[in-house]
Parts: structure tokens; sequence; C-alpha cells
């Protein structure tokens, strides 16, 4: 049903997936979205995995899980996180991913207004989950999710994070966000 609700409203919206690789890619991995601008793209990100009926998580404040609405919230994937406490994030998305598939949802801006760089959280995770990390985008001039494309856990182990993020950097200039000033394209 949801794949089906999916494909029916991207075609509605004017939207499409563009799969930059294996659809398995995106069973086990850490899924790092960007540019992040509008909420609007939690959203088409949510439509674009369900209309290839692939199972999606997010890391979100826990006030949206404890509110009157928060059943809905853990039912599309939200996983409650209280952000006024320290937590370990790196260790507790590893110990997620010893008990399930799915695809973890990480926005590295972490904030959808213009940030100098990104936050570092999103390649500890991977590394501590020894899962890929696969890119995803929203591209707004030409109305495009793009979905797919993967570093794996091997190039995570012999290539240093600075070449990783020159990759990623390299990757991102080919996006049009919604909010072109929100966006920083030197990501480190």
């Amino acid at each position: 049903m949801k794949k089906f609700f999916a494909k029916l409203l991207f075609n509605l919206l004017g939207w499409k997936v563009v799969l930059e690789g294996d659809v398995d890619n995106l069973d086990r991995c850490i899924l790092v979205v960007a540019p992040h601008t509008v909420n609007q793209e939690y959203i088409l990100g949510n439509l674009a995995y369900w209309s290839l009926g692939k199972p999606l998580k997010v890391i979100i404040k826990d006030q949206h899980t404890k509110a009157w609405y928060g059943f809905f919230i853990k039912a599309i994937g939200g996983i409650g996180i209280d952000r006024s406490q320290k937590n370990d994030l790196v260790n507790f998305v590893a110990e997620l991913f010893k008990k399930e598939d799915f695809s973890l949802v990480i926005t590295p801006e972490g904030t959808r207004s213009w940030v100098p760089k990104w936050r570092k959280g999103f390649y500890h995770m991977a590394m501590a989950a020894k899962v890929p990390i696969v890119i995803a985008a929203g591209d707004f001039k030409d109305r495009i999710i793009y979905l797919g494309k993967k570093i794996s856990v091997e190039d995570l182990e012999t290539r240093t994070y600075e070449d990783i993020m020159a990759e990623l950097e390299e990757y991102y200039k080919k996006i049009t966000p919604k909010i072109p000033e929100n966006w920083n394209p030197k990501i480190y």
C-alpha cells in the first residue's frame, strides 16, 4: 500500500526517483541526505523509499515521538532522542544495526540553516556499525530524488576521511536545493 501511494503521489507532484546503484544498497546503510534546507525533503525522501519498498529510519527530537502524534512518527521510522542530554549516538546506532536491517537517514548539516561545515557523526556511525554510506539528494530544480550511490565499508576502512568528504562534496555540486542560500557546498 505504501509503495502504491508513494508512486502515485510522486507522479502527482511531478517528482521522480533516480536510482544510482543497486536497489539493495538501500537495505542497510547510513543514508547521507543533503542539501537539507527545508522540511519538505523529509517527506519527499520517505516517499522515495516507500516507492522502492525499503525500510527507513530517522533520528529526531524525542518531543516528536512523545507528542500526541508520536505513534505516527514512530510508524514512519522515527527514533526519538533526548537532545538535552549527552547521548552516545554512534554506539546507539551500531547496536540498532545489530538488531535489524534498515537505512538510517542522517542530515550531516544538522539544521536547515547555512553551516560552515558538516558534522562527522554519520561517518563514525557507519564505521562503528560496519555499514556503507549511501548518498541521497533532492534536486529541486529538476524535481529528482537521487538515491543509491554507495561508499562501501571497504572504502571507509581504506580511504581517509578527507578523501570520503571530497567525494561527497564533488557529488553534491550537481544538486540544487530548495533554498540555495541555506546550503554551503563546502562541506568540510
